[in-house]
């Protein structure tokens, strides 16, 4: 994982670096993020588990990450209520793409703080104005925010990258997918990241423009291949998600 990402701090000049966890025990994803800090003294390090730790768990892992200067730990457990009742015990900030991403949800979480960060995420708050609007929310109610990732291709990055223009409260580097893709249905390829940034798209509109004939071939690449099971876990086909979790996958690989 260190190695990894020296490669992606040397490519693309990260400064920020989140772990996806939720797969391996939480005692080697503990090491894991220790290991990380260790090689990045000055870089923001987050963890993410995507909501299938349980409360105790996340608790435990806030302890032993106490002194590890976390910017925050994403979803660790499922819900409003939990992340309530971890953050009164938690000294880690605790940030949500995952249970606040609607306008009901968001004023619950005014009212009794659950979560410290909103990841703001195009997609989920359905589009660019309504994720604009949750973040003058947030700033006014002094949440901090941040901007999600989806995995997105060039059209929604566009929307991510313009909603990331005009927040008044981004206090946390932007998440982001995009550098995993091999290739873009946008004219000209890519976007290019400089400095650990992609740089605002100029054009009409978004500043995008779409590749048709890149389109028609990935089209037909998902006819051929179908969705991405994004709730599967490739190396262990007869695992199924369950909360909270605990049939970690094999660190070792065996």
């Amino acid at each position: 994982m260190v190695a990894h990402t020296r490669e992606l701090v040397a490519r693309y000049g990260f400064k920020t670096h989140k772990l996806k966890g939720g797969l391996f025990p939480p005692e080697h994803e503990i090491a894991v993020v220790k290991a990380l800090r260790a090689a990045f003294p000055d870089d923001g390090l987050r963890l993410d588990p995507n909501a299938v730790w349980s409360v105790e768990t996340g608790l435990y892992a806030a302890n032993a990450l106490r002194d590890d200067r976390l910017e925050y730990l994403e979803d660790p457990c499922w819900g409003l209520e939990a992340a309530r009742r971890l953050r009164k015990l938690a000294s880690v900030p605790l940030a949500t793409n995952m249970s606040v991403i609607n306008f009901e949800q968001l004023a619950s979480n005014v009212r009794d703080t659950a979560f410290d960060v909103i990841l703001l995420d195009t997609t989920f708050w359905g589009g660019l104005r309504n994720a604009w609007k949750a973040g003058i929310i947030c700033d006014k109610m002094q949440l901090n925010s941040a901007v999600h990732s989806s995995g997105e291709l060039g059209i929604q990055l566009a929307t991510m990258l313009h909603l990331t223009a005009v927040l008044p409260n981004l206090s946390y580097a932007t998440d982001a997918h995009y550098h995993h893709l091999t290739d873009d249905i946008l004219v000209g390829g890519k976007m290019e990241y400089r400095d650990g940034c992609i740089a605002l798209p100029k054009g009409p509109g978004l500043g995008v423009e779409v590749d048709r004939d890149k389109l028609a071939q990935y089209a037909e690449l998902y006819r051929e291949l179908g969705g991405y099971p994004y709730d599967k876990d490739p190396a262990r086909p007869d695992w199924y998600a369950v909360w909270p979790e605990r049939r970690w996958a094999d660190p070792t690989g065996d």
